[in-house]
């Protein structure tokens, strides 16, 4: 029987794991923030993204992520490499923080829902960047940049504090995501 406390480090891991498509280290960070001000518990083998050298360790990256998708070129190629990134992330995010499940259930979860989640708005966003360069040379990713940072900041927020609402969010955004691939794979007569 899944509990309320269950359900709800699901949709946690989830909105989180959405978030990790958009920005990896943002996400992180928020969760190891999260868990050393005792506002979200860990699974007791990862606790440590709760520790003090692991808020510090993200920050940076998170810092560095933010400001190396600011420069051009080395935006395009982050994201080559931030899909696969986002979906060990997006795995390990859900790992992390669902409760009360069986080993088994849980890393299918992690690996179905957290790393396709990230994986699906990791690969939509690479295709947003590509897009703005190939249509701007470039000059429109610091936009793209912004929004997706922006993106990642909210999803792990509304993740941390009102995880029903960032699993509804994570829904309607696949949803978009659906809906936009289907309109471009259209056969054209």
């Amino acid at each position: 029987m899944m509990t309320p406390e269950t359900l709800i480090s699901i949709f946690l891991g989830i909105g989180l794991s959405a978030s990790v498509g958009f920005r990896v280290f943002v996400p992180l960070f928020a969760l190891s923030l999260a868990a050393y001000f005792n506002v979200w518990e860990l699974n007791e083998s990862w606790q440590w993204i709760g520790s003090m050298t692991a808020v510090i360790t993200l920050g940076v990256a998170t810092l560095v992520e933010i400001f190396a998708y600011y420069i051009p070129f080395v935006d395009n190629i982050l994201d080559t490499i931030a899909i696969p990134l986002a979906a060990i992330a997006g795995t390990a995010v859900m790992v992390s923080t669902v409760a009360d499940l069986s080993p088994v259930i849980t890393w299918a979860l992690a690996i179905i829902a957290g790393g396709g989640t990230a994986a699906a708005v990791a690969g939509s966003s690479g295709a947003t960047r590509l897009a703005s360069s190939a249509t701007t040379g470039g000059v429109g990713n610091p936009v793209v940049s912004t929004v997706e940072t922006g993106s990642s900041v909210i999803m792990s927020i509304l993740s941390i504090f009102i995880p029903y609402l960032a699993f509804f969010v994570v829904v309607l955004l696949l949803f978009i995501i659906y809906k936009f691939y289907k309109k471009i794979k259209r056969p054209k007569y």
